[in-house]
Formats: C-alpha cells, structure tokens, sequence
C-alpha cells in the first residue's frame, strides 16, 4: 500500500476521543507530514464517507458505533477482521482496493498484560457486551491458553449468536436476575460509563477477587473503574489498549513501528487538561 494521504477517526459521536492527539505525536515524532483528524459521521453517511475517502487514498480508525457496519463496506477483509466481524483500521491496498483491519485484539492483549504482567492461563472472562468490541476481546482470549469466557449483554440473541461465533472458548448468559459475576477477569465491552457515571454491573455483584477492565478511555477513569478500585478490585480503564491498537495500526498503514513513548506523553498530556 501506499502512504495514505491523511488519517481519519470515523465515529458517532467522536469528539471525546484521544487517538488525534496520540496518533499526531506519533506521526510528528516519525516525521511523517500526514496528518490525523476525527470526523463525527451518522450511520446513514458511513458507506459513502469511507468510499469518499478511499477515493482520496485516506486511511484511518473506526470507532463506536460503526465497528460491524463499515466491515461491510470493505472490499476485503484481512483473516482476524474477518472472524471478528468487525473492524477499526481501514486503509487503500496497494492494488486500490478498500481493505479493513481489527487492531482490537492487539490493543486488548496490551491491556491484559499492563494489568497483570503476563498472559492469563486457564482464566475466567465475564465479558459484558456483545457488539464489535467484545468480539475483539473473544478473538483475544481464543488464542489463550486454557481462557474461557461468559458473555453477558442486554440483548439475548446477539449475545447467543456471538457466543456460538466463538463456542470453543465462549458461551451467553442472560443478564436478567445476575446476582454476581464470578470471572477472574471482567471486561466491559459497551459504552456504558462512557457519559455520565453509569455502570455496566453493580460493583457489589463483583467477585471479591475479579480484576476490572473497562475498554472506556476518560479523563478521570469510569464511575465503575474508580468504585471498583475504592473495593479492592486490581482495575484499568481502556488506555493501554488505546495505545497497543494505535501503534497497531500505525505500524499497518506506515510499515514501521511508531514512537510510544511519544503517543504515552500526549496521553499523560490530554487527560491532565481535561
């Protein structure tokens, strides 16, 4: 592929987002004169936003809520995007095609390990959501050995169907009448939390050992990370994995590994002045 002409975030709504500022220190710091903006686009304008900009020979990120509807606006799919269903990097294959990607994975792999300093063996995953994130997430404890996870989300059959995509490693629960989750891990794959201070589970329902990620990025973390945290909970919010899926991507549409450090500052940076 060719370098892309810019870098665009596509989302609804995006502009909380931190990846401009991570994705622009990192470009600075390479010395690459591309440049990396968000763009806020209803779900009605996706198709004709990514083919607009794929005329234009742009690359970039997908965010929340068009993980699954702009997969299906791609020409192709590499393997991972394609078994995850979803995407969040896009970019102009050198044969000029439309190409999507899912760094996700990577970026939740960055997560686990930042918290717990190793990949988990053998663990239990609650996973609360079962949208494009949370496939991401399942496509990430595939892969690891002896993982297994339970899927909770409001909606009943999008959860079963999710569950039987990944039946090696995965299996649904409804979420009506939970008393408490009994994973080692317990992931939120929604936007809950993301405005206000509300929680995608009651903290009390927690398991008094359970580690808590929440994929959200806020300034002063989620009303569920900092109450689980006030508990006794091990708890991160979704930073680390901000940084492991950018500098994925980064390093697919440039062929180079970026300057983390430089993305980790003008993170440090942002949440400080938010």
């Amino acid at each position: 592929m060719s370098r892309p002409s810019r870098l665009v975030l596509l989302g609804h709504p995006v502009s909380h987002s931190f990846s401009p500022g991570m994705q622009n220190a990192a470009l600075i710091a390479a010395d690459i004169p591309v440049r990396y903006s968000a763009q806020d686009v209803a779900p009605e304008d996706l198709k004709e936003t990514l083919l607009t900009l794929a005329n234009e020979g742009a690359a970039g990120n997908i965010t929340i809520p068009h993980k699954e509807a702009a997969a299906r606006v791609m020409s192709r799919l590499t393997p991972l995007a394609e078994r995850i269903g979803a995407i969040n990097t896009f970019y102009v294959s050198a044969d000029g095609v439309l190409v999507g990607d899912n760094t996700d994975v990577a970026g939740f792999q960055e997560l686990v390990t930042s918290v717990l300093g190793t990949i988990p063996v053998g663990a239990r995953f609650d996973v609360v959501g079962a949208g494009g994130a949370a496939a991401a997430v399942l496509a990430a404890i595939q892969g690891w050995e002896g993982c297994t996870a339970t899927i909770y989300a409001r909606n009943e059959n999008r959860a079963a169907a999710l569950a039987r995509r990944f039946s090696d490693v995965a299996s649904a629960k409804s979420m009506t009448g939970v008393k408490q989750l009994v994973g080692d891990i317990v992931v939120n794959a929604t936007p809950v939390g993301l405005n206000g201070d509300e929680m995608p589970v009651r903290p009390d329902s927690l398991a008094r050992d359970s580690v808590v990620l929440d994929l959200i990025c806020k300034a002063d973390e989620t009303a569920w990370v900092r109450s689980a945290r006030e508990d006794g909970h091990v708890a991160s919010d979704g930073f680390p994995m901000l940084l492991g899926q950018g500098a994925a991507a980064f390093e697919i549409w440039f062929g180079i590994q970026p300057d983390r450090e430089a993305m980790w500052r003008d993170l440090r940076q942002q949440r400080q002045e938010m």
